[in-house]
């Protein structure tokens, strides 16, 4: 028979196995998502440098049109380095990203760097607000609907939800928005309908982005709350007589997030994409509105420096997802595991 310290010492070792597994788990998701992470800037930096070079005939005559002189052709090639060997160009273009100088625009006349700057923090109220009412309403509601939909339970309520759910996770946003606008900008005249006069210009183009990524988490959610419910270990824990709040937010919450975390990056990533779209609908005065205006004025400097910041913001979203499924279920990490 085992005795105490037999025992304690045991138990001590099996402790530092398998904290010393988890650490090893961590450096091989460390190693793994930083070659990721360099493949992935590797691609955004090589794909938004051959904006300008891929442009058909000569890019500077595409810029100018054909009948610019050929001295402003000339002067215009020597300043996008298109007199220089393509990989010079590369160097140049890697350089001016390491120092952050993408570069002048060529409507302003200013540094591209300057006109990110000053937009961006509207793209990032309106994204990153979407995203926030996604986690804060989709998770719980669909979590909610998955607990008293359980088992055939309240068909009426699964059935409603899967309708509504459904319809509203496949409006694209900007119908959202014009339908919004109709609304609550000219039925009820309670908020504006564009532009930025007050922090109540932001609500109706955090609601259009965020309705139908809302729904659609909602019913992933739902689906996983099933399958969380089923399982052996919350049987057992509703047999214990577990209080509601530990049972569904300690055992079940961390549980169905894992595999709904994976979708949701997808999803939230996504919304930096349709914030362009949104800011386009509501004249705000953001990236996706400017770099409209840059395609249009053929601004190709602020083209460039907008998608590689806003593709640098969507791999950071995708990392940090990736980081929380680590923490909330460590066997996502590649790494051995104890259970």
């Amino acid at each position: 028979m085992m005795s105490g310290a037999t025992l304690a010492s045991f138990t001590d070792t099996l402790r530092l196995g398998v904290e010393r597994s988890r650490r090893s788990a961590w450096g091989t998701f460390a190693v793994r998502r930083a070659g990721g992470l360099v493949l992935s800037l590797g691609l955004l930096v090589m794909l938004t440098f051959l904006i300008v070079p891929l442009i058909p005939g000569d890019p500077a005559i595409a810029i100018l049109g054909t009948k610019a002189t050929p001295e402003a052709i000339a002067a215009l090639r020597t300043r996008l380095h298109l007199d220089l060997p393509i990989w010079e160009q590369f160097a140049l273009y890697l350089k001016g990203i390491v120092t952050l100088d993408f570069g002048t625009s060529f409507r302003y006349g200013t540094p591209v760097s300057t006109t990110i700057a000053t937009k961006l923090p509207y793209t990032a109220a309106i994204a990153f607000g979407a995203i926030a009412v996604v986690v804060v309403v989709a998770i719980p509601l669909g979590m909610l609907v998955g607990v008293l939909t359980r088992g055939g339970r309240r068909p009426a309520l699964a059935t409603g939800f899967g309708v509504v759910a459904g319809l509203l996770a496949s409006f694209p946003a900007y119908v959202a928005a014009t339908l919004l606008i109709v609304v609550f900008a000219i039925g009820l005249k309670i908020l504006p309908a564009g532009g930025v006069t007050s922090s109540d210009s932001f609500v109706l183009p955090i609601a259009a982005l965020a309705l139908g990524p809302t729904f659609a988490v909602a019913r992933v959610v739902r689906q996983e709350t099933f399958g969380v419910l089923s399982q052996d270990y919350m049987r057992t824990a509703r047999g214990r007589r577990i209080s509601t709040a530990r049972l569904y937010l300690r055992h079940a919450l961390p549980n169905l997030l894992a595999s709904t975390l994976t979708l949701a990056g997808l999803i939230l990533a996504g919304l930096l994409g349709g914030a362009i779209i949104i800011e386009t609908v509501f004249t705000l005065p953001g990236l996706g509105l400017e770099v409209v205006q840059a395609i249009i004025n053929r601004d190709y400097p602020v083209i460039q420096g907008i998608v590689l910041v806003i593709g640098a913001i969507a791999i950071a979203i995708n990392l940090v997802i990736d980081v929380l499924l680590g923490v909330i279920d460590p066997r996502t990490l590649g790494g051995p595991t104890h259970d």
